[in-house]
């Protein structure tokens, strides 16, 4: 019947969020205490339809909010015909039963909701097994509010050991799975990390930011793939790597990432250690940020907070300010001020993208090396490999069938092709050297760390 919802698509849940704003929140929590756990309550299915917010200078032990406060959120949530009350906190297993004991209603903490919606977003096998275990490790220490219905009949004959046996087997068969979990990713990150180092071109440029900033749109525009595009949070889940074409020929790997968001849980943060590979391999981080983001420092201050995490500190970046399309003047202004080594670029209208090839060519420059080869005929793969990997300066084919050219390329691709062209009785010399000078060319420290 016309109007009637499929029996494939359930109808959507209405939710209810709240926010606690402690001293030490977050800027973007107490500038906007709602705005962030609406959008992912929305992303995960729901329909939002009120929320409410409380500055405390601590979290009730027993609810986290106070008494009246939970006494107005259950009016609230009566009052709309909620069925779900999604917390911008992280409750404790005690907190999480008291509050859903004084609200009569199911309650979502923070945590559990990014893991919902990562959860409804996982298409790879992969995915799949980093969002289980990051579940099961949410799970773990909540296993008992789980068993709150054995509570009704506790004292009661024949229910008491059966009770708390069943706890203590879900707590074993829990951890055996993650221990299965976490040997099954292991292997899968050092798969991925065999491949991130033995790919034929090293360098790698890896696109992060905040989720929802235009990471995916930014990859679409410079490499022509068909990412998924989305106005939603966490939209992209799983890396994807395409190939850039920089406007001087050569062609750079573009990985674009699972975007961050403030408070990100540690343990899903874990869990997706080998999706982030990518990230931890590139040779420089395109930092991609929402320009018009009205908490664009919390922000970017989330996103170095999640790559100190995992260990990438120290890896070179750029700061790419996406949509500078919806900027008005004085707002540009102060973007320039404030963040002078900024790229402003807009991808709707290709705004800044040709300074954004220039940046990123002249950083790879710094850990490239110039060099003279001569290659013989019968190693036509290896001419084309210079070709491809490499940005031509000079090349012409001599009459013995000889490929002669001066070629700038990757040092660590300089270390892969040295002994090869010697062992095919090829030659080389640094750029500019005589026939007879030094044929030596050292990477720069920088990439011999690196390699």
């Amino acid at each position: 019947m016309k109007g009637r919802p499929s029996p494939t698509e359930p109808p959507r849940e209405r939710a209810v969020v709240a926010a606690l704003v402690l001293p030490d929140s977050d800027p973007a929590l107490k500038s906007d205490p709602l705005a962030e756990i609406a959008g992912l309550a929305e992303a995960a299915g729901a329909e939002v339809v009120g929320g409410l917010h409380q500055r405390l200078p601590h979290p009730d032990p027993r609810t986290a909010f106070g008494k009246g406060k939970v006494e107005e959120l259950r009016a609230l949530a009566q009052g709309l015909d909620a069925t779900l009350v999604v917390v911008d906190f992280d409750l404790s297993p005690s907190q999480a039963r008291n509050l859903e004991k004084a609200l009569d209603r199911r309650v979502v903490d923070r945590t559990e909701l990014i893991l919902d919606v990562f959860a409804s977003r996982a298409q790879t096998r992969q995915a799949k097994l980093q969002v289980e275990l990051a579940q099961l490790e949410y799970l773990r220490p909540r296993l008992r509010r789980m068993w709150t219905h054995l509570e009704r009949t506790e004292g009661a004959i024949g229910t008491r050991g059966p009770g708390e046996t069943q706890l203590e087997t879900d707590r074993r068969l829990i951890a055996r799975k993650i221990t299965d979990l976490k040997q099954r990713l292991a292997a899968i990150d050092r798969r991925r990390a065999r491949l991130a180092e033995s790919r034929e071109h090293p360098e790698t440029v890896s696109l992060v930011g905040y989720t929802n900033a235009g990471k995916s749109s930014l990859m679409n525009r410079l490499t022509g793939a068909d990412v998924l595009v989305a106005d939603m949070l966490f939209a992209t889940l799983d890396t994807r790597v395409r190939t850039w074409r920089l406007h001087d020929g050569r062609g750079v790997l573009l990985a674009d990432t699972v975007g961050f968001v403030r408070d990100l849980p540690h343990h899903l943060v874990a869990s997706f250690h080998a999706t982030l590979e990518e990230t931890l391999h590139a040779d420089l981080l395109l930092h991609v940020a929402d320009a018009n983001d009205p908490c664009l420092d919390s922000h970017l201050a989330a996103v170095e907070r999640v790559l100190d995490e995992i260990g990438v500190a120290d890896t070179p970046r750029l700061l790419v300010l996406n949509k500078t399309d919806l900027l008005d003047a004085g707002a540009r202004a102060r973007l320039e001020e404030e963040h002078p080594e900024a790229l402003l670029v807009s991808v709707v209208s290709g705004e800044g993208l040709e300074g954004l090839d220039a940046r990123v060519a002249a950083q790879l420059d710094r850990w490239s090396v110039e060099v003279e080869v001569e290659v013989p005929p019968a190693a036509g793969r290896l001419t084309a490999e210079f070709r491809g990997s490499g940005r031509l300066q000079e090349s012409a084919w001599l009459e013995d069938g000889r490929w002669r050219a001066r070629v700038v390329l990757p040092s660590r691709q300089w270390l892969q092709l040295r002994p090869r062209i010697e062992a095919a009785g090829g030659s080389w010399r640094p750029a500019g050297a005589s026939a007879g000078g030094a044929c030596r060319v050292e990477p720069p420290a920088e990439d011999r760390r690196r390699a």
